[in-house]
């Protein structure tokens, strides 16, 4: 069974077709790619997939249980989550250790619950393989961007989930906090027992290696799916952006950049 199933998928909001039929399907092992311009429907996808929208017409399957037919409060803990949208709901005074113990009781701040020592242990392990271990006695209002980023995944691995979500995490970063974090990605990528993966990014330099599939989208609607040797290529991208676009790759990372015509370079 696949880990996700988005069939014949439309999201209208307001009037406006978010998603226009859209399918697509993650099976177990594979890492994404989510790839786009601004206004492609990437964020709205991660919000179905999170169990945090409901499709207007069309299904989504997620470990094998449908939207609509199962009680999402169930469903989220096993799926990981992290974005901009959740991070704005984290208490700016909590500590960022509570922050990522916070998640095995599907929490954004601590109040009574009593932790046992192998959730410290489990957060200060995930924030120690992160990079962030120094941060677990910081005030999450206190960290920089580059620091949230670091927290949140780590909360959303807290519950050992079977399907990780990470919506743009390396956006607001500098270039050296960008390629540590993607550095990070890659080895999490490689790792054998983590979950599916499926990160949106506006940007193929965020793509860390070791991803093994995209998924290219353009106001709504799929333009392509598969294996990220075979689309993330010129051809490819200047039909996602509307762009005529250069693409290369080294050492496993691509690059790409506008085609300017002749006396414009």
């Amino acid at each position: 069974m696949p880990v996700l199933e988005v069939s014949d998928v439309t999201v209208v909001r307001g009037g406006r077709r978010i998603l226009d039929r859209v399918s697509w399907r993650v099976e177990e092992g594979q890492r994404w790619v989510v790839l786009g311009p601004n206004g492609a429907g990437k964020t709205t996808l991660l919000q179905l997939l999170s169990a945090r929208m409901h499709p207007t017409e069309g299904t989504v399957s997620l470990l094998d249980e449908q939207l609509g037919a199962v009680d999402v409060f169930e469903l989220r803990p096993r799926i990981g989550l992290a974005s901009a949208a959740l991070a704005e709901q984290i208490p700016a005074g909590e500590q960022v250790l509570d922050v990522v113990m916070t998640a095995s009781y599907a929490r954004l701040g601590r109040w009574r619950e009593d932790y046992a020592h192998e959730d410290r242990s489990r957060a200060l392990a995930l924030l120690a393989q992160l990079g962030a271990v120094d941060l677990a006695q910081r005030l999450f209002g206190t960290l920089s961007e580059g620091e949230r980023k670091r927290a949140q995944i780590a909360r959303a691995l807290m519950t050992d989930p079977e399907l990780l979500l990470l919506d743009e995490p390396a956006a607001g970063l500098d270039l050296g906090g960008r390629e540590d974090l993607v550095a990070r990605l890659g080895r999490l990528a490689g790792d054998p027992v983590s979950p599916a993966l499926v990160l949106v990014t506006h940007h193929v330099e965020e793509i860390p290696p070791g991803f093994t599939h995209v998924l290219l989208m353009r106001q709504g609607r799929v333009v392509g799916a598969g294996p990220v040797d075979e689309l993330v290529d010129a051809a490819w991208l200047t039909a996602t952006f509307g762009l005529p676009l250069l693409v290369d790759r080294r050492a496993g990372r691509w690059s790409a950049r506008a085609l300017l015509p002749p006396g414009l370079a």
